[in-house]
């Protein structure tokens, strides 16, 4: 079953439970899915990697306005935030640990040859094409930057 048809299911069901946060989530993920397909000319399916994308942003953006709003005390607009990044990232694969991560990036830059800051870029793109949906940019920026440092 694709992702808009599990987005479909899951959305009836909040609709019967009238969980309106769930609700709010679902809707932005069936429309941002909408729009993808739209954007790219006829009504073709998206691929796995495009939809994962789509989800990530979605958590992402949903992340950062909670972050931004518990940094100006707003906890009353923050929960619904991160209760919406929690419903979309049940769609999302098991994200893996900052110790699987680094594993990933250390066999990278032995396999590229990298030796510095410079190589970061190579690196980056080959972890992230590697990792796509398991772990997010920052994280691996981070453990990369690190290990190149």
């Amino acid at each position: 079953m694709g992702l808009q048809q599990e987005v479909m299911t899951a959305l009836k069901a909040a609709m019967k439970s009238k969980d309106q946060t769930a609700l709010t989530a679902l809707r932005a993920v069936k429309s941002a899915i909408l729009l993808a397909q739209t954007e790219s000319g006829a009504k073709e399916e998206l691929t796995e990697e495009q939809e994962l994308k789509i989800l990530q942003k979605l958590v992402k953006q949903r992340k950062d306005s909670a972050a931004i709003y518990l940094e100006q005390d707003r906890k009353d607009l923050a929960l619904p935030e991160i209760d919406e990044a929690e419903v979309i990232s049940q769609f999302l694969p098991e994200a893996l640990t900052d110790e699987e991560i680094e594993k990933v990036v250390v066999a990278t830059i032995q396999q590229v040859g990298a030796d510095g800051m410079k190589d970061m870029g190579k690196v980056m793109g080959m972890v992230s094409k590697e990792l796509a949906g398991q772990a997010d940019g920052k994280t691996i920026s981070n453990i990369v930057k690190a290990k190149l440092s």
